[in-house]
């Protein structure tokens, strides 16, 4: 009898509080040091409490878990693998998982997952293996793997994902394996950067097949890594400056952009005047119809790419940028602007002439193009004549109806 409470006592100092282990788990020592907490096929609710905290791997796969809440794991923050897969989980609080700074392997495959705590991978730098494969999930934020540096395989198949946010995996440089089959993606231009990276990387999409396009039907089948390159083409622009036209009230200053690529790029303008006023326009300002949009009357911007600012004045002056883009990627040109006034134009620089120097910059003639490279370099001269010179010399002076149909109206 002595013999046995002996044994009975070297066995509970063996498993004293260094190995905690709760009634439905059985817990172990590995030949390699490392702490077993085996928890799988037991039926488990919710994560069960009283582990040790010297526990290394903690096996909780194939139980009935349908929710991992905040600080569900603070027994265990020496956890280095952590198997959580084929359960109900269908909810992933904030701070579930952030106390695992030793993290290395996480599964969390084959749950019901839609809506994960991203900001959560932010504390686990140390991740390699991540499962997250047969899920629901729909979306990722571009910058959910951002701190994962030493991350070599994720598995995100199965899941419902239509589409990836360029530049998701780009932060990964130890990624060898990824999966990503089975989601019904859109390969749309949106998709295309993957087609590229795929291109350019030594990482392996590995898994039960090819990552194939459900839609649009036209490419419906096909791989994502075949979208066609024609389709999906990225922005090219130019800026031209075109000849002042005379205002009744003051001249106007007139900029073209021509963007081509497909899908067609969208025209964005950014304002940065002298003064210290910053602005972007998407999108048209003028209807067609010739009137501008309520509180849009000072830059008239057109559908068809041209920008007027009517009774253009010093406090106008400043950088005009014009953005081409679309789901390729997006390109800009610049052109500074400066008004230079004058009781007798015919001793200014001409206006016309490309290669005329003036305040420090290059002159810009009618028609001239912005070279994209040397965006901001640029710089246009608007010379303003003054109205009793305007009229001796006969400048017309045109309404903003006239103006309008000049810029092309007709055409939008």
């Amino acid at each position: 009898m002595r013999a046995l409470l002996r044994c009975l006592v070297l066995v509970a100092a063996l498993l004293g509080p260094g190995l905690a282990c709760p009634s439905p788990c059985s817990c172990s020592t590995k030949k390699n040091g490392r702490l077993l907490a085996e928890c799988a096929y037991r039926d488990l609710p919710e994560v069960p409490q009283g582990l040790s905290p010297n526990v290394t791997i903690l096996t909780l796969s194939a139980n009935r878990i349908g929710r991992l809440r905040r600080g569900a794991f603070a027994e265990v923050p020496e956890v280095q693998s952590l198997w959580l897969g084929y359960n109900h989980i269908a909810a992933v609080e904030p701070g579930a998982l952030s106390s695992l700074l030793h993290l290395k392997n996480l599964d969390l495959s084959h749950n019901r997952i839609s809506d994960f705590p991203w900001q959560d991978l932010r504390n686990l730098s140390g991740l390699q293996i991540l499962k997250l494969s047969n899920n629901r999930l729909a979306g990722l934020p571009r910058d959910a793997f951002g701190a994962l540096r030493d991350l070599r395989s994720l598995w995100l198949n199965d899941n419902e994902l239509t589409t990836l946010a360029q530049g998701t995996f780009e932060a990964l440089p130890s990624l060898s394996q990824l999966q990503l089959f089975n989601n019904p993606f859109n390969c749309s231009c949106k998709l295309f950067w993957l087609k590229k990276w795929t291109e350019s990387s030594s990482v392996s999409l590995t898994g039960g097949g090819s990552t194939l396009c459900a839609a649009p039907a036209r490419l419906r089948g096909r791989a994502v890594a075949d979208i066609p390159a024609q389709l999906c083409v990225e922005p090219s622009v130019q800026l031209t400056y075109l000849s002042n036209l005379g205002m009744q009230d003051g001249l106007t200053l007139a900029l073209h952009c021509s963007v081509a690529g497909s899908p067609p790029p969208e025209i964005r303008w950014r304002i940065h005047t002298a003064g210290g006023r910053r602005l972007e326009i998407h999108g048209p300002t003028v209807a067609r119809d010739g009137g501008a949009k309520p509180g849009r009357e000072r830059f008239l911007a057109f559908k068809n790419g041209t920008m007027a600012i009517p009774n253009f004045s010093k406090e106008d002056e400043g950088t005009y940028t014009c953005l081409a883009v679309n789901d390729v990627g997006s390109r800009d040109v610049s052109v500074n602007v400066a008004l230079a006034g004058s009781d007798n134009p015919a001793e200014e620089l001409p206006r016309d002439d490309p290669h005329a120097g003036h305040l420090g910059g290059q002159g810009c003639a009618k028609g001239d193009e912005m070279d994209p490279v040397g965006a901001g370099e640029k710089l246009v001269i608007v010379y303003h004549v003054p109205r009793e010179v305007r009229s001796a010399a006969g400048v017309a002076r045109v309404r903003l109806a006239t103006l309008l149909l000049a810029l092309g109206l007709a055409g939008l």
